[in-house]
């Protein structure tokens, strides 16, 4: 009752391109599509006719059709995915001067907001919260991905300038800011308010910072740097405190970068970049990578690098009975895998 409730509540839009499989969506939500033939006979029967009602008995009905297969919806993962090869080479780093252009011309290879809308297999709700945490912009209604060291720069103006201003991070004026960087630091003002949303609330032309949200980012931009060369735990946190200052010295934790990192097997306090959006999204490719990078992980460890390919917990734990083999021993439950992979 609750999939038929969220389906009526809004329009209905069927979404899938040449070789796709068709999912359907709500304003919120993506379902699969699959048909599944019936074993037993249902019928589409209607009452009698007024006219012909005199004829048959009083709970006599009309046999219209008979109905041999049903569409079965279940909850699907939205394919944001397919946003990082349709902006690929498309990013924006604050060097060009395209957020002056006329939205006029904009030419056939930009991709839009309205060309996502019709090709990414996403309700709009998903595909503007995928915008927002894979740091889109949206410049002249053209979609771009923000260069992570332009990012960077935005984040560290983010945390200085409303202290130098005296502004506070629960309620921190959109145009005071937005007039600082653009003035001093050369920001459009569409960029840095577009960058606030992201890590925060904005609402009657105030701010609201989401320090974690903003704090974490931070955190991952250092793990960047160490994709091949690993850093330490005690120096991964000692320049992450010295990036946000004291002001937000408490809100580090490594617990906001999980999903970003794995510890070595024989140094547990050594950490590499390992992040969980650069993984195949599909689950076997997905389970093979984990497990090629390595043969057995704890519970807790391996399902951050799940959490985008299932709707929820149970599916996650689907996945996981399907992929992996779990063994119990003195260090907990282990997952490794079914099958051998090899590189």
């Amino acid at each position: 009752m609750r999939l038929i409730r969220q389906l009526l509540s809004g329009s209905l839009e069927i979404k899938g391109q040449r070789g796709e499989d068709a999912v359907l969506c709500t304003a919120n939500k993506t379902f699969a599509v699959r048909s599944v033939t019936l074993s037993n006979s249902i019928l589409v029967v209607t009452p009698t006719t007024d006219a012909s009602s005199m004829d048959f008995a009083d709970d006599a009905v009309v046999i219209r059709d008979q109905v041999t297969e049903i569409l079965e919806l279940t909850p699907a993962v939205p394919k944001l995915y397919t946003l990082s090869a349709l902006l690929r080479g498309k990013e924006y780093d604050g060097d060009q001067d395209d957020d002056d252009e006329p939205a006029e011309t904009i030419d056939a290879t930009k991709i839009t907001y309205e060309d996502a809308l019709q090709t990414i297999q996403a309700s709009n709700m998903e595909l503007d919260r995928g915008l927002r945490d894979k740091h889109i912009l949206i410049i002249n209604g053209e979609l771009r991905p923000i260069a992570p060291t332009y990012l960077d720069r935005l984040l560290e103006l983010f945390l200085n300038v409303p202290v130098a201003l005296s502004l506070s991070r629960e309620s921190a004026s959109v145009e005071t800011l937005s007039s600082s960087l653009a003035d001093d630091h050369e920001v459009p003002r569409s960029i840095t308010t577009q960058v606030m949303s992201w890590f925060g609330e904005i609402k009657d032309g105030k701010w609201k910072m989401d320090v974690n949200a903003l704090i974490k980012e931070i955190g991952i931009g250092i793990l960047r740097n160490h994709l091949h060369q690993p850093i330490s735990q005690d120096g991964l946190i000692t320049k992450w405190k010295s990036f946000v200052g004291d002001t937000y010295v408490s809100n580090v934790n490594l617990e906001l970068l999980s999903g970003n990192y794995l510890t070595s097997i024989n140094d547990p306090e050594s950490l590499t970049y390992f992040p969980a959006s650069a993984l195949p999204i599909d689950p076997a490719r997905r389970f093979a990578e984990l497990f090629l990078t390595r043969p057995r992980w704890k519970g807790k460890d391996i399902s951050p690098f799940l959490a985008d390919i299932a709707v929820d917990s149970k599916e996650r734990d689907k996945l996981l009975l399907k992929f992996a083999r779990a063994t119990t021993d003195a260090g907990g439950v282990w997952y490794t895998a079914r099958t051998q992979y090899s590189r």
